[in-house]
């Protein structure tokens, strides 16, 4: 029951964020008492903690995967980027939004546990695509990891990234584009205009 709670709770704050879905929502949508959401968590904080690391888990395994497919490093990106959206279900920016107002402490939590692995990530893509002459060779690594990772933060900004002008699959796409154009090689450009 736990697990199917997660479920259909990660479903619930996705769509219609943290702060706008209540205990009660998720009970009457499941057809469940509200008691026997509180027999697994003592209150809406731990579910909304269970429920975002349950998604990081989620994700955090399904990049794993696709960068053992072996693609070439821009065809990863694109990938991930598709992945990503999926599962987090073309999410607004008010889910991202309010687990930042609501739940600051979960959002940093989560923001350090994404720093971890996308930095990781991040550095052996682009050390691939050196190698493979997709990307320049002058690139600082650490640094060009932290700013994908700082403007992939950034984007999350339904402030500077209204919702209802930007959708997000463009803004996650054209944000995608505008790194890969910073590094590529006149070879990567040619294989980013192929996945474009």
């Amino acid at each position: 029951m736990k697990d199917k709670i997660i479920v259909k709770a990660t479903e619930m704050f996705l769509t219609l964020g943290f702060k706008s879905v209540t205990m009660d929502d998720i009970a009457s949508t499941m057809g469940i008492s509200k008691k026997t959401i509180y027999q697994h968590f003592a209150n809406k904080n731990d579910l909304v903690e269970a429920v975002t690391m349950h998604l990081f888990e989620t994700i955090s395994c399904g990049i794993d995967e696709i960068c053992l497919l072996n693609q070439n490093p821009i065809e990863e990106l694109f990938t991930i980027k598709d992945f990503v959206l999926k599962n987090l279900k073309n999410e607004s920016a008010s889910p991202h939004y309010q687990l930042q107002k609501y739940y600051p402490q979960i959002h940093k939590t989560l923001m350090s546990l994404q720093f971890a692995k996308m930095g990781n990530c991040v550095v052996d893509n682009l050390k691939k695509g050196i190698e493979q002459g997709l990307f320049r060779k002058d690139i600082q690594l650490e640094l060009i990891s932290r700013f994908y990772f700082a403007g992939m933060s950034s984007i999350k900004d339904a402030d500077l990234f209204n919702p209802i002008q930007f959708s997000t699959k463009q803004v996650q796409e054209t944000y995608l584009e505008y790194h890969l154009r910073g590094i590529a090689t006149a070879k990567g450009i040619a294989e980013l205009e192929k996945q474009l």
